[in-house]
């Protein structure tokens, strides 16, 4: 081996000590994934690693049997020489047909379970972990790691250490046949092999290192992919005409990831052509040896083919053992980025000894010189802010865009914890109840609502999947939202599939998914209800039939935070607080607010007199283009 082969693989066997610590992590998820399977899996591979030195060995006796049996006839004696081993001969091949197959069906049961088994931890760790991972590309890159490759390498190192176990016992086998013809043999069949295990794991670990690196790449074609063929993007592509542009993107960026890809696995075949070169000549220099001593009547035709089957059986197995060393160790790099996306821990944790309580509002809601400010950015959303709501009320926030009032409300429901300061319900901070109860009191209106593909029923009910589900409760709801009647106009009323993902989907309008979204809320039965712009898809009519069931908001003790921009709505909170680069800059009822005559006034007369849109000052901060305050406005659709 040349200086640069004895260097890398030095620094191959000191990485490899790092990573191959998570091989123990991987068998302990496989076994917990398919334990059974496993172990019929383990007892087949033993059987298959001894049938094939069982056919090394029967190829002398049937070779010496038929050298003996040639030229005497068909004498049954003379017959009987070959027939013994050469069915003994069949029935391990035979053998080896039956366990291969059975192999197949065996890994095939094994791979589903524990595929299943670990995409269900990929699931829960998602699900466990907090927003501010999903602002991160790094979070983007690990997980796009741990589900598209590192979840399948625990299966791989799998096998490749059951191949380790089935070849080791072949080879032992084949090494006891050739140590008697020379010890020397079994060390030529080593060294003739080590370029090949250079040559692998060199490989390997550059394909490694260029899969890491095209990460974001990689996620970016999906990207370019999902706006070509998913529908949220389908009616901007045809609009603006943007299908060329993707399309020419999308080209782009996989010519030159195709490209690189081929160009490593050149590399790595004009390498593996070399290694295999060097192997061959080993080979035949072992060969000519032995064809000269049966010259010289040292040696049996049977001799001859025994050792030809066994050297090259032998040279294949550990040509296999180095290659499947090589891939241990590049399945261990895949392996460590499963494994870390697997010990995030989320920032928003339970308390080390949580209230028994749980945190239902009674009399206010305390933001405490509250600092904040999201994830891998700088500038603070919000710095000292202090505010107090009071329970049992409906309280309207509303201001520019970038003011504020959505992080407010993910404050409120523990999406984020604030830098500094305190977020208290009835003076307790809401860090010290657990999440779960904390959430469990609390139900949302995002200003972005889901669109689940599922019936109608089902989109209501994702407001509680742990309540038990009645379709009672479901049409309260709905009544609440003002979208029942709507929804018994649909092909199968409640039971019709929305959207067009599956087979026999209806799609609504931007207005009606607000509604059943709002549904959704209402369908939870929380103390605290968290709207998020509830009417900023609605057109006036349907704002002005929901205002009218507004009151039942705090029915039963329930408190309402309202973030909206429409001054409609808003008007009819109990306190209304108007925010402006993250602080409180007006306070009071509607017409108290019309009476200080400040920016919510000068917006309020703005939005009247121009009618058709509020000011620049208080737009949608999901909408940029706010809908009419007048129910006779003829633009409004």
């Amino acid at each position: 081996m040349s200086k640069e082969q004895v260097n890398g693989t030095g620094e191959v066997l000191q990485n490899a000590r790092r990573l191959l610590a998570y091989v123990p992590k991987a068998l302990e998820l496989v076994w917990n994934g398919a334990a059974r399977w496993t172990l019929v899996w383990g007892t087949l591979l033993v059987v298959q690693g001894l049938l094939p030195g069982a056919s090394v060995y029967l190829t002398k006796w049937v070779l010496d049997a038929a050298s003996e049996a040639i030229g005497k006839g068909v004498a049954w004696s003379n017959v009987q020489l070959i027939v013994v081993p050469g069915g003994l001969m069949a029935l391990v091949l035979l053998l080896q047909q039956l366990t291969q197959a059975a192999n197949g069906w065996v890994q095939t049961a094994q791979s589903e379970h524990v595929a299943d088994y670990i995409q269900k931890l990929i699931h829960d760790q998602a699900g466990s972990l907090d927003l501010a991972f999903y602002e991160s590309s790094d979070y983007y890159d690990t997980l796009n790691q741990a589900s598209s490759r590192a979840s399948s390498k625990s299966l791989e190192v799998l096998r490749q250490l059951g191949s380790f176990l089935q070849n080791g016992i072949t080879l032992l086998t084949i090494a006891v046949i050739l140590i008697p013809y020379g010890l020397w043999i079994p060390l030529v069949l080593i060294f003739s092999t080590l370029p090949a295990l250079y040559v692998v794991v060199k490989h390997n670990r550059k394909y490694h290192d260029w899969w890491e690196q095209r990460t974001m790449d990689q996620r970016r074609t999906r990207y370019y992919d999902m706006m070509l063929t998913y529908d949220f993007a389908a009616q901007e592509i045809r609009a603006f005409d943007l299908g060329d542009h993707f399309t020419e993107a999308y080209s782009d960026l996989r010519d030159w990831l195709r490209g690189e890809r081929i160009e490593l696995h050149k590399n790595k075949s004009l390498a593996t052509v070399g290694a295999g070169l060097t192997a061959l000549a080993a080979m035949g220099a072992v060969m000519g040896l032995m064809v000269w001593r049966a010259m010289r009547g040292l040696a049996t035709i049977g001799d001859l083919g025994m050792f030809y089957r066994s050297f090259r059986e032998g040279q294949g197995l550990m040509r296999s053992l180095l290659r499947n060393a090589g891939k241990l160790y590049t399945n261990a790099m895949f392996l460590e980025h499963l494994f870390d996306f697997l010990s995030f821990e989320p920032t928003i944790q339970d308390p080390d000894a949580p209230r028994d309580a749980s945190p239902v509002p009674q009399e206010t809601i305390t933001f405490d010189n509250v600092s904040f400010r999201y994830p891998e950015t700088d500038e603070h959303v919000l710095e000292n802010f202090s505010l107090t709501l009071s329970a049992q009320q409906v309280t309207a926030v509303v201001g520019k865009n970038g003011a504020g009032k959505t992080t407010l409300s993910k404050l409120l429901a523990r999406l984020y914890d604030p830098q500094r300061g305190h977020v208290r319900i009835d003076g307790v901070d809401i860090r010290e109840y657990r999440v779960e109860a904390l959430r469990d009191q609390v139900t949302t209106l995002f200003q972005r609502p889901m669109r689940y593909q599922a019936t109608v029923a089902q989109n209501i009910a994702m407001g509680d999947v742990n309540r038990e589900r009645s379709r009672d409760a479901i049409e309260e709801a709905a009544r609440k939202a003002m979208i029942h009647d709507a929804i018994l106009e649909l092909p199968g009323g409640y039971d019709t599939q929305l959207g067009h993902w599956f087979e026999g989907g209806t799609d609504l309008s931007g207005g009606q998914w607000q509604r059943i979204a709002l549904a959704r809320a209402y369908y939870r039965d929380a103390p605290l209800v968290i709207l998020d712009e509830p009417t900023s898809a609605m057109d006036s009519w349907a704002e002005n039939e929901w205002l009218k069931s507004f009151g039942r908001l705090v029915d039963e003790g329930r408190t309402a935070f309202i973030i909206t921009h429409r001054f409609t709505t808003a008007m009819h909170a109990d306190v209304i607080h108007v925010m402006d680069d993250g602080e409180i800059v007006e306070s009071g009822t509607h017409e108290g607010l019309l009476d200080q005559d400040g920016h919510y006034a000068e917006s309020w007369r703005a939005q009247v007199k121009h009618g058709w849109r509020a000011s620049d000052d208080f737009e949608s901060e999901s909408d940029p283009i706010a809908p009419s305050l007048a129910p006779d406005n003829p633009l409004q659709s």
